[in-house]
């Protein structure tokens, strides 16, 4: 693909996508405009149609909202954007003059809307940015930024919002790093922004998310920002105001610097890597002679009649991993991946074992 950037950064900085989750008033918006001027954001965000998970809760102002946020761009000369999540919210988008959509996650799950949308962007040069889908596939995200692009649209950038995740975690969705890092590594020339907001999910652990995406190369950051979080018509607990927006983040963040000249720096790290190199061989090894094991299982699970899955030795798998996981400095959130992981992969091998005279 011959993709093209879909925000062009000012000063040759990371792109910096800000504003609240929703547009509740033209007096919110105005007001918060007015706080980040300085930052000069390469875009203002909005949303004006809100899914939500469960009916009852605020879905957004609307149409009406759109012209709000063009009468954003006329005051203060900032470019907005927007979500839409079907043809008609594309329509009434171009219309009014928006200069940015996005595509929210719950959409970008499903191919079908996706098309739709794709549809009515055809003969279009607007730029669109894509959230990953809700679940951690990679092949779907993709999925969605291709069919944009068969319609012509080469202004694209991939919006890593992180994943919804069922167990123990200190953010609201998990950020598996991995995905959007493959990502690039298949689609070097992509725009990758993080929406730091949605992956932490709670202010005290925005400046981490930033930091890392900032390490890892990310093209720039998406913050939702509002004047009162507490009284948010949605996410209220993940919204900062300006204030903390520029002292709590912004100015914390560190810039490093991707490579060095310095040769014996460079040396040193080679060294370290080919230490870990030899231990990713011994961890595999390792794997390999537990799936060994798992597949003894198997032949003795096979000769009783008993089923592959034992919930309490599950449970005492994942209590026992967590345990050590405090006594070795690594994170819950870690160590459940792995141990789940590695489970899936010995149900697998038990179940290949214990099965194979059916096949």
């Amino acid at each position: 693909m011959n993709l093209q950037k879909a925000i062009e950064p000012q000063n040759n900085r990371q792109v910096l996508i800000l504003c609240p989750c929703s547009a509740e008033s033209p007096e919110q918006l105005q007001s918060l405009a007015k706080s980040i001027l300085d930052l000069k954001p390469d875009l203002v965000r909005a949303g004006v149609w809100k899914p939500r998970t469960r009916p009852g809760q605020f879905q957004g102002k609307g149409e009406p909202a759109l012209e709000w946020l063009t009468d954003l761009k006329q005051e203060f000369g900032l470019k907005v954007c927007t979500e839409v999540a079907n043809p008609k919210h594309v329509e009434l988008c171009l219309k009014a003059g928006i200069d940015v959509l996005w595509i929210g996650a719950r959409t970008t799950v499903n191919p079908f809307y996706v098309q739709e949308i794709a549809e009515v962007l055809r003969g279009t040069d607007i730029p669109i940015l894509v959230k990953n889908p809700m679940n951690p596939d990679l092949a779907l995200w993709q999925g969605a930024i291709e069919r944009f692009y068969a319609v012509g649209i080469q202004r694209l950038a991939a919006i890593h919002r992180g994943f919804s995740f069922y167990g123990n975690s200190i953010y609201r969705n998990v950020p598996r790093w991995q995905i959007p890092i493959e990502l690039k590594r298949q689609w070097p020339e992509i725009q990758l922004l993080a929406d730091i907001s949605h992956i932490s999910g709670h202010p005290e652990n925005h400046l981490e998310i930033a930091q890392i995406a900032i390490d890892l190369h990310y093209d720039g950051l998406m913050i939702e920002v509002h004047p009162d979080p507490q009284n948010a018509l949605s996410d209220a607990d993940q919204q900062v105001t300006p204030e903390f927006l520029k002292e709590g983040i912004l100015n914390k963040l560190i810039y490093r610097k991707h490579k060095t000249e310095n040769q014996i720096f460079n040396q040193q790290i080679e060294n370290i890597r080919s230490k870990i190199d030899g231990l990713d061989q011994q961890i595999l090894k390792i794997l390999s002679e537990r799936m060994a094991l798992a597949r003894q299982i198997g032949i003795e699970k096979n000769k009783e009649s008993i089923s592959i899955f034992q919930p309490d030795r599950w449970n005492q798998i994942v209590g026992q991993m967590l345990d050590m996981a405090k006594e070795y400095s690594l994170s819950e959130e870690f160590i459940f991946s792995l141990i789940e992981a590695i489970h899936i992969e010995s149900i697998h091998h038990q179940s290949e074992t214990m099965n194979r005279k059916h096949r």
